[in-house]
């Protein structure tokens, strides 16, 4: 695969294909509200020079403001449809609104937003924007980053990406509805059926103190993925990879 692919850690990917560098959810702090990041810093060359901001949703961790604005309130963001007006309103000056189905250019990688099954809602006061996903596409290749959801029907249609980036955890012991767990995500594979996959959205950020009570949940979801898809989706190649590093090549 050409495209070279760094999980920074929970929703925070950098895929860099094509001529572009686009960066997902970036949450690139030591702290959100109650959480804290469990793993290691992150460099700052790793967000340097980015061409290309999504956002999946607009929960705090997923659209985290002090994030954004340490990459400048210049950067070029691609928010869900509903978003745009809060973000303008925030500071941010160059921002596009984008449905499920729409789809832009950036240094020629198409950028396709997808569905997701997962509430838009920022808490506490909202705005509600939609939920997404979005498809990476160059010289043939494409990369799913899937943000938060659950499996859903027209999932069926991302079939045959090369590489998928499925959530399968969060940030606590438990899960809330519109997420998957280690096995529901490889029941998705089931449906997606790419080549590779990668699990994100794990082993980064935990509540106060909860670390130290439970620090099997922040190192498990992988490895239960990973197993799972051996016996539900055994032709997909697992990639696992922490927080921080860069994703092994597909061949």
């Amino acid at each position: 695969m050409k495209a070279a692919i760094t999980f920074l850690g929970h929703s925070t990917v950098l895929v860099e294909m094509g001529g572009a560098r686009i960066l997902t959810d970036p949450v690139l702090m030591d702290r959100i509200a109650i959480l804290r990041r469990a793993a290691d810093p992150l460099p700052l060359d790793l967000y340097a020079n980015i061409d290309l901001v999504v956002i999946s949703h607009l929960h705090l961790d997923h659209l985290d403001l002090p994030s954004l604005r340490a990459l400048g309130t210049d950067i070029p963001l691609l928010v869900p449809r509903g978003a745009g007006s809060y973000m303008r309103h925030v500071g941010f000056k160059n921002v596009d609104e984008i449905a499920a189905g729409g789809a832009i250019t950036v240094a020629g990688v198409s950028v396709t937003a997808t569905q997701a099954e997962h509430s838009g809602f920022r808490p506490p006061f909202g705005p509600t924007a939609d939920a997404l996903g979005y498809v990476f596409g160059s010289d043939g290749e494409r990369v799913y980053f899937a943000g938060d959801t659950d499996i859903f029907a027209a999932m069926a249609e991302l079939a045959g990406v090369d590489l998928a980036l499925l959530p399968v955890w969060g940030w606590g012991p438990r899960l809330g509805p519109g997420h998957m767990d280690p096995w529901r995500a490889a029941d998705a594979l089931r449906v997606i059926r790419p080549r590779a996959a990668v699990p994100i959205h794990w082993g980064t950020l935990w509540p106060v103190g909860m670390a130290r009570v439970m620090p099997q949940r922040l190192q498990k979801p992988p490895l239960e993925f990973a197993a799972a898809a051996a016996e539900r989706a055994p032709d997909v190649r697992i990639l696992l990879t922490p927080p921080g590093g860069t994703v092994p090549s597909t061949g």
